[in-house]
């Protein structure tokens, strides 16, 4: 394809599941500190989801020898070298993850090198850290499902539990949203990105449940696949997330080719001057014209035509000398030989 979507896919979903473990140990470490607040039946239950989780993916000895002494140490007391390392490693990870996302879009729209690498990779940090902290509590409310919401309403507003997955889909679609949004180096208006958003969002449901269809025939009940299968779902889940997420990117930059906002527009065509001075000044160094080599910003259309005046001219006079002086070399007389 066109614009890698299915291997950058892969690199995105790698790095998002190389944040899972070292995030959750962080998170893991940080209760340590609060552990006293909580009655020790709580963090029991904690501890025991913990390693019913870690075990669908581990061997039970690793879980036996590793996992479980592990949290016991970090629940008792807390651990300072476990959270800082576990979130350091989450972060670089996932804002990894985020940094492929940003930089396909960035290409898809034709901008490659509008942004700088600096400012890139501060960007996913930045969304990253905001995700993890929408994801803290926008995810419970999600998991727990309707049940919680009509318990906290009353009989008056019942009414309201019908909204819930309406208001899931519309945050989802306007997370979605802002983050093509951001992803693009140039402002441009949010509703844009809206067909893109709508498009992954049900390329993502469609794609989870064919996803969730073929597991439960692959590797349901008992598998080949032992303790691997677990980590092999969420692979592929995150895997099928990011491909949705790439396309819907890819359809929002085909309108933008095919409607072009003012602000894409104009950042195209600067790149395009940045590229086309470059390619002259390095051309005009080549056949001798440095002092007339001019900055990117000069390269309006009239001067941009005397430029390749100027150009031709010396190209000329370069090819003429050398033409001259390889014509000498022909007729010059061959030395003679030596007598023996």
């Amino acid at each position: 394809m066109r614009y890698r979507v299915t291997g950058l896919a892969a690199e995105a979903a790698f790095f998002a599941i190389l944040s899972l473990p070292p995030l959750l140990f962080g998170l893991a470490g940080s209760i340590g500190f609060l552990a006293e607040r909580y009655d020790v039946t709580e963090v029991d239950a904690l501890k025991q989801q913990i390693l019913d989780a870690s075990a669908r993916a581990l061997t039970d000895d690793t879980v036996a020898s590793v996992i479980a002494p592990t949290l016991d140490d970090v629940l008792r007391r807390g651990r300072f070298d476990v959270i800082s390392l576990g979130f350091v490693l989450a972060l670089w990870s996932g804002s990894r993850a985020l940094n492929v996302f940003i930089d396909t879009i960035t290409i898809m729209y034709g901008l490659a090198g509008r942004r700088g690498i600096v400012r890139t990779r501060a960007l996913s940090f930045s969304l990253y850290v905001v995700g993890l902290l929408l994801g803290i509590v926008v995810v419970p409310l999600v998991l727990a499902g309707p049940s919680l919401v009509e318990r906290l309403l009353t009989p008056e507003t019942s009414w309201l539990a019908q909204l819930y997955w309406p208001v899931v889909l519309a945050g989802t679609i306007a997370f979605i949203t802002t983050l093509y949004h951001l992803s693009v180096p140039v402002r441009t208006h949010w509703r844009h990105d809206v067909p893109g958003a709508v498009l992954t969002l049900v390329f993502w449901l469609g794609g989870s449940w064919v996803l969730r269809e073929s597991l439960q025939g692959a590797i349901g009940g008992t598998s080949i696949y032992g303790p691997l299968a677990a980590p092999i779902a969420v692979l592929l889940w995150l895997y099928v997330l990011s491909i949705a997420v790439l396309i819907g990117a890819a359809l929002n930059a085909a309108f933008d080719r095919l409607f072009p906002d003012d602000t894409t527009a104009g950042a195209r065509l600067e790149l395009v001057r940045r590229l086309r001075a470059k390619a002259v000044a390095a051309r005009m160094r080549e056949v001798g014209l440095d002092d007339q080599v001019p900055a990117w910003e000069d390269l309006s259309a009239p001067r941009t035509h005397e430029l390749r005046v100027d150009l031709a001219d010396g190209v000329d006079r370069v090819d003429a000398d050398r033409q001259a002086r390889a014509e000498g070399r022909q007729k010059a007389p061959a030395p003679p030989r030596r007598q023996g």
